[in-house]
């Protein structure tokens, strides 16, 4: 690989939110996060928030859009019109992860619809994963809905659950059956914090299986939305605990790493692996192939 260091942008729009990120790199190597943006996408169009948030991201790292190198997408593609070329989410969290815990070798991301635990080696490479069923028990739509109901501001969600000292037991199986219970445990004066400490416990229990499924062991990178809800992580940590505790079975240790950049993860490793792209179009003597040139 070259010693030219490129510009590239890693854009991400998930099902809730469109995150960016806008790296300078070497073939992926000594990478620096210049600058980066997340916005909700709520009811807007996915195709002018993808726009406004690139927009931003571009403005924060003070970038022509022109000077980029590669512009790589990942998640929803087709919301992405000037992207250069796609990668896969599963590739591009994994990468991402390591970015932000270079000894990690497991993710765990989750997200609004879905969350998925990763096995990863030291380049990034996907050796194993595990997602939920299509249920969305275990998501943050989910999660967010019951906070829309409880009258609670998703932003204090972590915190309320992590007061809780007698959490109510919630449906794991389903998100109807969930909402159900939750409706039920109002009616009978449970209060709002060990709701939800119930709840993220019955979220946890999922999350710890995926991890044990794809034999994850320690250090795992949380990423997606929920990565930054402290009473989920705290649920897991004590999922894991009482796991340990039981000793039914020996399990390897674990350890969950947040970081504040989490839920920009997949972001992150697009702008890495588009780096990676831009050098292998290079050495073959192919022009890098964009797809929109409506910047």
């Amino acid at each position: 690989m070259s010693a030219r260091t490129h510009l590239t942008c890693g854009i991400d729009p998930g099902a809730s939110t469109a995150k960016v990120a806008v790296m300078r790199s070497r073939a992926g190597a000594d990478a620096e996060l210049l600058a980066t943006a997340t916005q909700r996408i709520r009811r807007r169009d996915v195709r002018q928030v993808v726009r406004s948030t690139f927009d931003e991201a571009c403005q924060a790292a003070g970038v022509d859009p022109e000077q980029f190198d590669y512009i790589a997408s990942t998640g929803d593609a087709d919301s992405v019109e000037h992207r250069t070329g796609h990668f896969y989410s599963m590739t591009t969290h994994a990468r991402g992860a390591l970015f932000l815990a270079p000894d990690a070798r497991a993710a765990l991301d989750v997200g609004a619809l879905h969350a998925r635990a990763l096995k990863m080696d030291g380049r990034g490479r996907v050796l194993g994963h595990r997602m939920t069923s299509q249920c969305a028990s275990g998501s943050g739509q989910f999660l967010e809905n019951i906070a829309r109901y409880l009258g609670v501001p998703l932003e204090d969600v972590g915190e309320l659950s992590k007061t809780g000292d007698a959490p109510a037991k919630v449906s794991s199986v389903c998100a109807v059956l969930a909402e159900t219970d939750v409706i039920n445990m109002v009616s009978r004066d449970i209060g709002t914090a060990n709701i939800l400490k119930g709840i993220h416990l019955s979220i946890a229990g999922r999350l710890v299986k995926l991890l044990r499924a794809i034999g994850a062991e320690g250090i795992v990178v949380v990423t997606g939305g929920l990565s930054r809800d402290t009473g989920l992580m705290a649920a897991v940590e004590e999922v894991v605990a009482a796991e340990k505790q039981k000793r039914r079975r020996t399990h390897a240790e674990v350890t969950l790493f947040t970081h504040p950049d989490g839920i920009l993860a997949g972001a992150i490793g697009a702008a890495l692996l588009g780096a990676y792209r831009y050098e292998q179009l290079a050495q073959r003597g192919t022009d890098t192939p964009i797809i929109s040139a409506q910047l």
